[in-house]
């Protein structure tokens, strides 16, 4: 899988701002079908940055209605990166 598409965008919440100062890790939302080698090649290339550790799960997506008809939301690929002591991300800095 071409690295481009891999990392869709940063999964940006309450969560994982507290991740990103506590502890250094950062959420992205990444393709459905993305293993972690990719992820961990993803990131170090395109961030430029040392990744130590890659996490993944699968978030289903919530059932939502509207009226009488039910819908619901896409799944979709989360990945959690611890990155090296001293790395930073520069696009998470100032929010």
């Amino acid at each position: 899988m071409d690295i481009y598409q891999v990392i869709k965008e940063p999964h940006i919440t309450e969560k994982a701002t507290i991740q990103k100062e506590n502890v250094d890790q950062i959420s992205f939302k990444v393709h459905k079908k993305a293993v972690k080698i990719e992820i961990k090649r993803a990131v170090e290339t395109l961030l430029n940055t040392k990744v130590i550790n890659v996490r993944t799960m699968n978030v289903r997506g919530k059932r939502r209605r509207l009226g009488k008809s039910v819908g619901k939301r896409a799944d979709w690929k989360k990945a959690i990166v611890k990155l090296a002591p001293g790395e930073s991300i520069d696009f998470f800095e100032g929010i």
